[in-house]
């Protein structure tokens, strides 16, 4: 399978989402509001030197509420963002929602530039009906073009292999956090760190250059 079938794939999985649940965190496919904060928490910890100049990039930003969190926080508002999804919905959702806002909002790959920073959330968690060799191929080729896109560092999440069998659900893909510290770690920079501590069936990584 290609990878422009992947990402159509996954941009109609999306849609519908959003088209069943609006703009809620359950049309971003999340649970809630709780866990989608907490997730932000871990994955902005990737900025050891914050300054209101700094450019951050949300790669698969959904309806941007990673935005509507950086500027909750006192310490980490004042930044030039730029919200990227391949759903042309979410971007029109997301840039109607944040209208007051002076981020960028973008769907096409070659609009994207150079960013202090990169944050990718949930983006690798559905690979719905795609073969498991097919998606982690996918995962690698994504990686390597955050790493490119990303002069600071970037940082991400996965569902973890370790979560209880009985909850797992085959549409999803659930990865081995020890695969992709090795891989970070040989391949982007010496500082890698692994958060697996934050009370759900997933882990973040952060990669600092």
């Amino acid at each position: 399978m290609s990878k422009e079938r992947i990402l159509s794939e996954v941009s109609e999985y999306y849609d519908d989402k959003l088209k069943v649940h609006g703009a809620t965190p359950r049309g971003v496919d999340w649970n809630s509001s709780e866990s989608q904060e907490l997730r932000f928490v871990q994955l902005m910890k990737v900025i050891r030197n914050w300054t209101g100049d700094n450019t951050i990039l949300d790669y698969g930003c959904g309806l941007g509420d990673l935005l509507k969190f950086i500027e909750s926080v006192q310490s980490l508002n004042g930044c030039q963002y730029t919200g990227f999804d391949i759903s042309k919905e979410m971007i029109s959702q997301a840039a109607n929602i944040h209208r007051n806002s002076l981020a960028l909002w973008v769907s096409e790959d070659t609009e994207l530039n150079k960013y202090d920073y990169t944050v990718a959330s949930g983006i690798f968690n559905v690979k719905q009906k795609v073969e498991t060799e097919v998606w982690e191929n996918y995962i690698l080729d994504t990686l390597n073009h955050m790493n490119e896109l990303t002069i600071n560092g970037f940082s991400f999440n996965m569902l973890t292999s370790y979560s209880d069998t009985e909850y797992m659900k085959d549409y999803l893909y659930y990865a081995d956090p020890m695969y992709y510290f090795d891989f970070c770690k040989r391949n982007f920079s010496k500082n890698v760190a692994l958060l697996h501590d934050y009370d759900l069936f997933e882990f973040t990584i952060l990669i600092m250059k």
